[in-house]
């Protein structure tokens, strides 16, 4: 996989990194806790993005 192509994850890829549902991502897209865009009508998140959200999870729960 080359680099451009895993700076931008699919839904399915990040429900599979945060252990959620779909609705949950969307849930995280909608409430902009997770950054998103589209691409030709296709919801893609920075992988950049989904770390941050990490990061900021864990930051809340300390």
């Amino acid at each position: 996989m080359n680099t451009a192509t895993s700076e931008l994850l699919t839904v399915p890829e990040v429900m599979e990194r945060l252990k959620v549902g779909r609705s949950k991502v969307y849930d995280l897209i909608r409430t902009r806790r997770l950054a998103s865009l589209k691409v030709d009508g296709c919801r893609r998140i920075p992988d950049a993005a989904v770390r941050d959200f990490i990061r900021n999870q864990m930051g809340e729960a300390a």
